[in-house]
């Protein structure tokens, strides 16, 4: 253990937000996933937490890596197998040449996928179908088709309990009942897609007005495997609703039928094994679990009692400013440490200070909603960014943050507002 020159527990929040601040900006160039482990590292060199706290914190994560593993698996079997290119063939088709009905329509699709297999699923599976279909229409600029994936994933992601592992973070043990949550949360669910969809639209009218998309688009045959990964995807999503009725945690059974399906399409074609686990974006693992690391740490400052403790206090004193405040103060705290350890910090301190509905509601939009502000406020938009790096694509923290700062906040205002009107 190194002599320190300052309190543990300030070094320990200088070094999580140094690691914080490298997954933004990426010195470098470096991946994000060097950033977080590094600054796991730091605090494991420096005595500022144990091994055995490192590990525990590592393996909070379990649940998440299996989960990302699965779907990670299904989207590269899928795009290997051509799934992605006969989709896209049918989007480029049904617009009919035009730039804003193929807007709409990514749009919509996007919203499907992230409530019925998540906004993580939104990011890895659609991604790249949606770049697909831009390049099947022939589209000059395909950025605002893209960005459409990384916002909508977090805009449409508490329609559902599974629509957002955070949720499931959030409310552990004490998960309503599916009638119950939709009664709560579809008209401010509703409310974020609306607001988001506009402004989005708004903020890509100028592009969308000088895009050509081509009318000209061929049809094409799904193979028999590309079907066979098409039904594995629809598969996951049952199973994903069953596990999250059943209240069983969701990354087992993603990360089973991931893997069944993969290996269902390799033994029918009898290779192609070595290429799938080569393509796989595996770095994000290490992220998720630097992420991990770093907010352990930072719970044994005490912060998470600190949080708590004002919580209930303010909750006491005025319950609808609470929720307002929670809301948006965990919004922005996503986009400092990412929203999957916020919620981690943010729904232990939910739980320990016990508080009303409406305040854990607010909690949770803050969560799902606030990280739309910049691409390192959830794994979704990391992943979404990891995505289209591989397709040639890149958007800068500062490029997504202005963009962000437009399209976020009218999302989560109007979406706390809905909560609530909700009796």
């Amino acid at each position: 253990m190194l002599a320190l020159p300052m309190p543990p527990h300030l070094a320990t929040w200088i070094i999580a937000g140094l690691a914080t601040l490298g997954v933004i900006v990426r010195p470098f160039a470096w991946p994000e996933a060097v950033w977080a482990v590094l600054g796991a590292l730091a605090l494991l060199v420096l005595g500022l937490i144990s091994p055995a706290t490192a590990w525990e914190g590592v393996a909070k994560g379990t649940d998440v890596y299996l989960f990302l593993i699965g779907m990670m698996l299904l989207a590269e079997i899928a795009r290997k197998e051509g799934l992605f290119d006969w989709l896209a063939r049918i989007a480029a088709r049904k617009a009919k040449g035009s730039a804003t009905r193929l807007f709409l329509l990514v749009y919509v699709v996007g919203t499907v996928v992230t409530v019925f297999l998540s906004n993580d699923a939104c990011a890895v599976v659609l991604t790249p179908a949606v770049y697909a279909a831009t390049k099947a229409a022939k589209v000059e600029n395909p950025l605002p088709y893209l960005f459409i994936c990384a916002f909508i994933a977090n805009a449409a992601s508490f329609v559902l309990p599974i629509s957002n592992p955070a949720n499931l973070v959030v409310y552990a043990t004490h998960m309503p009942p599916l009638v119950q949550w939709l009664a709560r949360f579809a008209l401010p669910s509703a409310l974020a897609i609306l607001a988001t969809y506009v402004v989005l639209r708004l903020t890509q009218n100028a592009v969308l007005k000088t895009q050509t998309v081509a009318t000209d688009v061929e049809a094409s045959a799904l193979s028999g495997t590309g079907k066979v990964a098409g039904a594995g995807i629809v598969a996951t999503a049952g199973v994903l609703i069953a596990a999250s009725a059943y209240g069983l945690e969701l990354g087992l059974p993603t990360f089973l039928a991931g893997l069944a399906t993969t290996l269902l399409v390799l033994a029918i074609k009898r290779s192609g094994a070595v290429e799938v686990i080569k393509d796989v974006s595996w770095s994000v693992l290490p992220l998720v679990a630097g992420l991990f690391v770093l907010v352990e740490a930072l719970e044994k400052t005490g912060v998470l009692k600190t949080i708590a403790d004002t919580l209930k206090a303010i909750a006491h004193g005025s319950p609808t400013e609470a929720a307002w405040g929670g809301g948006v103060l965990v919004a922005v705290l996503c986009n400092v440490v990412n929203n999957l350890p916020a919620g981690l910090i943010a729904g232990a301190a939910v739980q320990a200070a016990d508080v009303s509905e409406k305040i854990a509601g607010a909690i949770l939009i803050g969560i799902d909603v606030g990280p739309n502000l910049s691409v390192t406020g959830s794994l979704a938009t990391i992943l979404w960014l990891t995505a289209i790096r591989r397709e040639g694509e890149d958007v800068s923290f500062w490029r997504f943050l202005k963009l962000g700062a437009l399209v976020m906040p009218p999302a989560l205002l109007l979406a706390l507002a809905g909560l609530l009107l909700v009796p």
